[in-house]
């Protein structure tokens, strides 16, 4: 399923396919990207202020990226990247056995004024878990080609 900047609509909503995280991933991203105890040690987790066990942050907006691309049937051609994201935020802990889902909302989209095969759209993406509570949520930017500049 191919999403090019034309398919967009502001207001336009979309949840991805779910994904549940392991113990094991969880110690081994945290061991390798985040090393904090409350990440890598359960004993440890214990006394920190999550009371557990959790997921680190970045591993949780991986997720959201990964959800995101597989949930366009990976490459789709219309994606040109992104120039980044603002207002990044972590709300709640997300645990071993949590089984996180993206919820995505259109919030802005802009034609380029420079370069007319391609515009911009802003997306509010929200991680959900399995219990429907937002765990991390952002706001997105996406470059977006436009169908007729399709690479051929």
């Amino acid at each position: 399923m191919s999403r090019w900047f034309e398919d967009i609509e502001v207001g336009q909503v979309a949840e991805t396919d779910s994904y549940t995280l392991t113990k094991q991933e969880i110690i081994e991203f945290a061991t390798e990207f985040d090393p904090q105890p409350f990440h890598m040690d359960e004993e440890a987790a214990k006394q920190s202020v999550f009371r557990g066990l959790c997921a680190s942050g970045w591993h949780t907006a991986g997720i959201l990226m990964r959800l995101q691309v597989l949930s366009r049937g990976g490459d789709d051609g219309g994606s040109m990247g992104s120039p980044g994201f603002d207002d990044l935020r972590w709300l709640k802990p997300v645990r071993p056995g949590d089984t996180l889902r993206v919820r995505s909302t259109c919030v802005e989209k802009t034609p380029s004024r420079s370069r007319p095969d391609r515009g911009s759209a802003v997306f509010l993406a929200e991680v959900i878990n399995q219990k429907d509570e937002v765990v991390m949520d952002a706001r997105l930017i996406g470059i977006i080609r436009k169908r007729e500049a399709r690479p051929e």
